[in-house]
């Protein structure tokens, strides 16, 4: 059977495959475009498989705030690559993925990924994505996502490009605290709320060094000791949000601002695209030669 351009045509666009791919696929289904779409689907699940193992540290954060402060979502999407983050694929899902999320009102990624990828529809997120991964050739990933529902408060949040992403909760104060408050994170990168937030164990290793550290100036015990607390003490006030000098006016700390505003953060979560994942060193020119030859 005679394939057609038209139908070439018209299977390109409806899937966003290669002109050969899409050839070969009406020839196997001769030339039923629908069969020829699900055909390509199988296989690009397949494809997608064999991609779920490589490293995604890439991609972008993804943010909604409700304009009155009741809730908000934040999740981190994941891509191989920054050139694949910036393409209108991948920010597509990634939007769409928020948007199910808000409506569905999800807490974690294993329900995300279990909803239906459109209201009404039977294939779910996890399936968009993998036929994401056959349609671009990278693996995607929908690593980590957080939802705040007020208690009687406020819930806030800023985005800092595509890469850097906070919420914070409020009891007290208004929305524009909440949206400074959460710049502010973003900059700043607190660890914790308070010095009593500060896990023990964190704190014991600052203390083991600034001892180490302090035992080699030679001074008395009593000395170090106190040289030992100071230290402590300016270390618990870098990383913990109250102690911290307000980005937006450094005369003031976090903590003095919250109380002339008789507000509370009661939590916070940043995200940074990428943290924390161990990003493999590739050789680029096997990368590319790997793509071409469909690995």
């Amino acid at each position: 059977m005679e394939i057609t351009a038209a139908q070439v045509k018209e299977l390109r666009e409806r899937t966003g495959s290669g002109l050969m791919e899409c050839k070969k696929a009406l020839v196997e289904t001769q030339g039923d475009v629908d069969a020829a779409i699900d055909l390509m689907r199988k296989q690009g699940l397949v494809k997608a498989g064999k991609k779920a193992g490589r490293t995604a540290a890439d991609g972008c954060i993804v943010m909604q705030v409700a304009a009155d402060g009741g809730q908000g979502t934040m999740i981190e999407v994941n891509s191989e690559t920054d050139f694949v983050a910036k393409g209108d694929d991948f920010n597509a899902f990634a939007s769409q993925t928020l948007k199910r999320a808000v409506e569905a009102r999800v807490e974690d990624v294993e329900q995300l990924l279990a909803l239906p990828a459109a209201t009404g529809a039977e294939a779910t997120i996890d399936t968009a994505r993998k036929e994401l991964i056959a349609k671009i050739g990278e693996n995607v990933n929908l690593r980590r996502m957080v939802r705040y529902q007020a208690q009687g408060g406020i819930v806030g949040g800023y985005m800092h490009g595509i890469r850097i992403g906070v919420l914070v909760e409020l009891q007290g104060g208004d929305t524009v605290l909440a949206k400074d408050i959460a710049m502010h994170i973003a900059a700043s990168r607190p660890v914790a709320v308070s010095e009593q937030d500060v896990p023990a164990d964190v704190i014991a290793k600052e203390r083991e060094i600034f001892s180490a550290q302090a035992a080699e100036s030679g001074k008395p015990a009593e000395i170090v000791a106190k040289m030992v607390e100071g230290r402590i003490k300016k270390f618990l006030a870098e990383v913990t949000l109250l102690g911290q000098p307000f980005v937006k006016d450094p005369e003031t700390t976090v903590g003095k601002l919250l109380e002339k505003a008789k507000a509370r953060v009661v939590r916070f979560q940043r995200f940074e695209v990428g943290e924390g994942i161990e990003k493999a060193a590739t050789d680029f020119a096997a990368e590319v030669m790997a793509q071409v030859r469909g690995g």
